[in-house]
């Protein structure tokens, strides 16, 4: 008989927004008149940039001639590609190695394959409310995971603990769930310290284009020294819309040398080249095709406009909190609204307050940790029409 990874024992027993769509669907069955509004889960609901659509028709066309057909391709991504993610970053004032930047099918998946590449004794540190699949994914491998405390009192922006080591530390900004942000400085202090430990930051990057402030940093690599201690996340799915698209990238810096138990100097880019390699067949032509469009001139214009209109259904969550004195986070560099549950109760105490007698669904603080118990979130992807029906229902509730 195999033995199984029981690791797996050690998870909750389901992904937190199954868990919320098996309430929903409950509600939804026992209520069938009523309509139920989802400002939960961070899906987009704006179609894709027509510079985008163009695109991928170009990328289909391609393939019905023996001259342009494009069969397997570089699991690292097409040149075009890479090339184009790098200019995207000089235009913010980072600079990136096209060598250094891998095409991917989205940052969930990378965030959660990069643990290929690490020994399972590595310590990870990652913050107290956080996007699950960062603990997951390390429960999975067995390794031991510290948490360090996002609160309301720091902003959900907790700092490094000298006191605390640390192999692996797990960074979102802006931050899913609670939509803070870290400045400058603040990742200055992440830096030094994952130096000073010899630590690796795992940097998650998927809502950067979400920052308007310039002095906010959009990529840990604006921080000097990153290149050493750090690997950067992002997806174009919230970018640009491609979350049933899946397109995203990833950037392991060859400055990032480690030494081997055997004394060897081994490169975490090569590591990582040799598992996509291994594991990972490429994203599609016709899909890099869509993606490069993303970065020209005219498709970020386009794209800047959805997250224009996702940016202003924030502001009308949060105008109706503001109204309430309920104390919320985010909204204005991210598109979550993070806020503070009323009247003393639990998450998913409000979860289901909220479905029963306002006929909308949101995301249980509890869901992203211990420190989420009295938190919700909600998110501007939905219409301008919904969000403002949702709101007017909350604000009555209230």
């Amino acid at each position: 008989m195999p033995k199984i990874n029981e690791n797996y024992l050690n998870l909750k027993e389901s992904y937190l927004f199954t868990e919320i769509n098996h309430r929903v669907a409950e509600y939804t069955k026992n209520h069938p008149d009523k309509k139920v509004i989802r400002l939960g889960i961070g899906d987009v609901t704006r179609p894709l940039a027509s510079n985008v659509i163009n695109a991928l028709h170009e990328g289909v066309d391609a393939m019905a001639s023996a001259q342009t057909f494009k069969g397997y391709g570089p699991e690292q991504g097409y040149e075009f590609l890479r090339d184009a993610v790098a200019k995207y970053y000089e235009s913010h004032g980072v600079s990136v190695d096209p060598g250094d930047i891998f095409i991917s099918d989205g940052a969930k998946s990378d965030t959660g394959n990069i643990t290929d590449i690490f020994g399972d004794d590595n310590v990870i540190l990652i913050p107290d409310p956080v996007y699950p699949v960062y603990v997951d994914s390390n429960i999975m491998c067995g390794r031991k995971i510290t948490y360090i405390s996002g609160t309301a009192e720091n902003g959900f922006l907790p700092l490094p603990d000298k006191n605390i080591h640390a192999d692996l530390i797990y960074i979102c900004s802006p931050n899913n769930p609670t939509g803070a942000v870290y400045n400058r400085e603040q990742l200055k202090a992440w830096v030094d310290y994952a130096l000073e430990n010899e630590a690796v930051i795992l940097f998650d990057a998927a809502y950067e284009a979400f920052i308007s402030d310039p002095e906010l940093p959009r990529s840990i690599f604006a921080i000097e020294g990153a290149k050493k201690c750090a690997i950067e996340f992002c997806s174009l799915s919230k970018t640009a819309g491609f979350t049933g698209t899946r397109c995203g990238y990833t950037i392991v810096p060859k400055e990032l040398v480690f030494k081997a138990s055997d004394g060897r100097e081994v490169s975490l880019n090569a590591f990582w080249n040799r598992r996509q390699t291994t594991k990972f067949n490429g994203t599609s032509y016709i899909i890099q095709k869509g993606a490069s469009a993303v970065f020209t001139e005219e498709g970020m214009a386009q794209c800047m406009e959805n997250i224009a209109y996702y940016k202003e259904n924030a502001r009308i969550i949060c105008d109706v909190f503001a109204k309430k004195g309920i104390r919320y986070f985010g909204g204005e560099h991210s598109p979550y609204i993070w806020f503070e549950c009323p009247n003393g109760m639990d998450s998913w105490e409000f979860f289901d307050y909220l479905l029963n007698n306002a006929q909308v669904v949101g995301t249980p603080g509890a869901g992203f940790g211990e420190n989420g118990q009295h938190f919700f979130r909600l998110t501007g992807f939905g219409t301008r029409e919904n969000t403002m029906e949702a709101m007017e229902r909350i604000e009555k509730l209230l």
